[in-house]
């Protein structure tokens, strides 16, 4: 997936030591976020483009990217909430509840 896509980084020398671009060749393309947002650099360019956000650990970034997101979806009227504590019968026992939601429910979730 990573060698189709145009991939957008938070730091180039850090992303390709901890990030997806690691196995790449060195002189995989990747462009700075910050350059499409300074406008020094195109970011999606089509609706076919298929476009990956390799990051690495700057916090400010990873939530300011999911503000977007969930603000875009907002606006369009796209997904569902989805809370992040699921509320278990055994919060020991994580496997326990996939046993607990019937056969045709798994099979329609498929």
């Amino acid at each position: 997936m990573v060698a189709n896509a145009s991939v957008f980084v938070e730091f180039e020398p850090q992303s390709r030591i901890e990030g997806e671009v690691q196995q790449m060749p060195a002189d995989f393309p990747v462009t700075e976020l910050w350059r499409v947002l300074a406008m020094q650099a195109s970011g999606r360019r089509h609706d076919a483009e298929v476009t990956l956000f390799d990051s690495v650990g700057f916090a400010l970034e990873d939530y300011s990217a999911l503000r977007l997101v969930r603000d875009c979806a907002l606006e369009l009227g796209l997904g569902q909430e989805a809370g992040l504590i699921p509320s278990l019968r055994d919060p020991k026992d994580l496997f326990g509840e996939l046993a607990a939601v019937p056969q045709a429910a798994r099979k329609q979730a498929a």
